[in-house]
């Protein structure tokens, strides 16, 4: 069994309940367990800034699946969502990115681990730091020293 933290993001069509419903979907993963899930958090987008912003949260699972075929599971809950890929950084029904998976460090035209960006990105390490205070990131170190560059970008707990 491997440990993965799973990034989950919405702004459309209701994105509270978007990402709450996916938090119960991460549940039916076969052969895979979820641990511990975040609270909400509401952000800015980041990139391509014209839509609205962001419901965010992260979930931890132990899973036994491969990072590819998790993804491809990961993939097809954004599909039940109508996930469409439209350009980089659009609006999006719901965005599942597989951020850590154990120690693993990959690169495949389909799946970077760690996710190349979440050090970078507040509305990752938030959430991600809520259920896992002291995590690594491989190849990059403790996700909590990366935090403070992330300052200036607005992540609020929803309460």
């Amino acid at each position: 069994m491997s440990l993965a933290y799973v990034g989950i993001g919405s702004n459309l069509q209701d994105p509270a309940a978007q990402v709450k419903s996916a938090l119960a979907e991460l549940t039916r993963i076969p052969r895979s367990r979820v641990l511990k899930s975040s609270s909400l958090y509401r952000t800015a987008p980041v990139g391509f800034r014209d839509q609205p912003q962001f419901i965010n949260a992260v979930a931890s699972l132990e899973t036994a699946l491969a990072p590819l075929e998790l993804l491809g599971e990961l993939q097809q809950i954004e599909k039940l969502h109508g996930r469409q890929r439209s350009f980089k950084d659009a609006p999006r029904s719901l965005d599942l990115d597989l951020l850590l998976y154990g120690e693993l460090v990959m690169t495949t035209p389909a799946l970077t681990v760690p996710h190349p960006r979440m050090h970078q990105r507040g509305f990752v390490l938030k959430p991600l730091l809520e259920i896992a205070p002291g995590v690594l990131i491989p190849g990059i170190g403790p996700a909590a020293a990366r935090l403070p560059e992330c300052a200036d970008q607005t992540v609020e707990r929803i309460p």
